[in-house]
């Protein structure tokens, strides 16, 4: 498990040396998983263990949103103020994700027959 979360912190750190480096607009964590993914469409299979890790990460994901509930109590004041164009940009981002995952599980799933 240590080798996995090791593989898991190098792809990030990796990604956040290429996201500066080249003064990408993206996130280097984003960066980081695209470079994971690309590792494993490479490599064609999962390493052992890997999908235990994630799955041991993904069921304590809401341990790691405390901070950043704690730092927006920072903020009420300014959240107060822009409370509209917030409001805005939560729900045509909302409306925005919800229409690309359809269109992208539109493209991927595959065809049904209508003959039955």
């Amino acid at each position: 498990m240590l080798s996995n979360l090791t593989l898991l912190l190098l792809c990030q750190l990796a990604g956040e040396v290429l996201a500066r480096l080249l003064g990408l607009p993206l996130p280097g964590p984003v960066v980081g998983m695209a470079l994971l993914f690309g590792g494993l469409v490479a490599r064609r299979r999962m390493p052992v263990g890997l999908e235990e890790t994630a799955h041991g990460l993904l069921r304590h994901l809401a341990l790691l949103f405390v901070p950043a509930g704690v730092g927006v109590t920072l903020y009420l004041p300014l959240i107060a103020d822009e409370w509209l164009p917030i409001s805005f940009s939560l729900l045509a981002s909302t409306a925005a994700t919800i229409a690309v995952t359809a269109a992208v599980m539109r493209a991927l799933a595959p065809r049904r027959s209508s003959d039955g």
